[in-house]
């Protein structure tokens, strides 16, 4: 995929970047797959805000994506690769042999009318989902099961993928995107290839009013506060913060907030790297 510059014909357009959307061969979703989406603005089921630097932005409709692949041993044909305002990676719908219809996130490469499948009688081959106990050492995989049967929850963004790196046993050792290496079971199932849309941290929205549209309003430094509302606010002048902290006094930028005896710490072999 390509990246698309502007000629600075308005002062949005000078730094504006964005991803060629060539590859996407549909404009509307499929109906059937889509459900209402409504906003919070940040706010509690009371009305108040508990979530600041929320609010506003463009309308959206849910896309239900099938991260189970729990169809299995039934082939599909890939109809469309889409846009999903929903998340930064494409999706694309299957058409099952059976009539069925699902979404699933679209993997690099995978092209209309390509013939996918998943399960046991599923090849190395990308968009088709694998028990990790049945994908070849060395294969780059994504949406990555962490529970059998839980549906994939790790390697999903635009561009991201792990690494099947060994099996011993029950076990299977993944490395992640963010550089930590841990054992999966290998009854987990995970699609093979790298996600789509791998140049979206490329992009650059040119102007502020293009977040807005996402739904981020403006955020305050907390150097720019009073004492009253950030740890970090007041002094006199143009005083810059003391210790990095949040606005509730916890300390950032290193302090470790995950659960010591967290049941899950024996199955990471090597953390991520910093």
């Amino acid at each position: 995929m390509a990246l698309k510059k502007f000629r600075p014909l308005t002062p949005g357009q000078r730094f504006k970047v964005v991803v060629d959307n060539n590859d996407i061969t549909a404009g509307k979703p499929e109906k059937s797959l889509v459900v209402p989406f409504s906003k919070s603005g940040g706010r509690n089921n009371t009305g108040k805000m508990t979530m600041r630097y929320i609010g506003g932005g463009h309308k959206r409709q849910f896309r239900l994506v099938d991260f189970k692949r729990d169809k299995q041993d039934i082939p599909a044909t890939v109809n469309t690769v889409e846009y999903d305002p929903n998340r930064s990676a494409r999706i694309a719908l299957l058409n099952y042999a059976d009539g069925e219809k699902r979404y699933i996130i679209a993997p690099n490469g995978l092209q209309v009318g390509q013939k996918v499948v998943s399960g046991k009688k599923a090849t190395p081959e990308v968009g088709n989902a694998m028990f990790l106990s049945d994908i070849p050492l060395g294969t780059i995989i994504h949406n990555i099961e962490l529970r059998p049967g839980q549906g994939g929850a790790m390697a999903r963004s635009a561009g991201s993928y792990a690494q099947l790196s060994a099996r011993d046993g029950k076990f299977a050792t993944v490395k992640l995107p963010s550089g930590e290496t841990r054992m999966i079971l290998v009854t987990c199932m995970a699609t093979i290839g790298s996600v789509s849309n791998a140049d979206h941290n490329l992009e650059s929205h040119g102007k502020a009013g293009r977040v807005r549209w996402m739904g981020r309003r403006p955020r305050t430094r907390p150097v720019a506060m009073n004492p009253v509302d950030h740890p970090m606010g007041g002094g006199e002048g143009r005083a810059s913060g003391g210790h990095p902290r949040s606005r509730k006094g916890l300390k950032a930028k290193g302090y470790k907030t995950r659960y010591p005896k967290k049941a899950s710490n024996k199955y990471i072999i090597e953390r991520r790297k910093k």
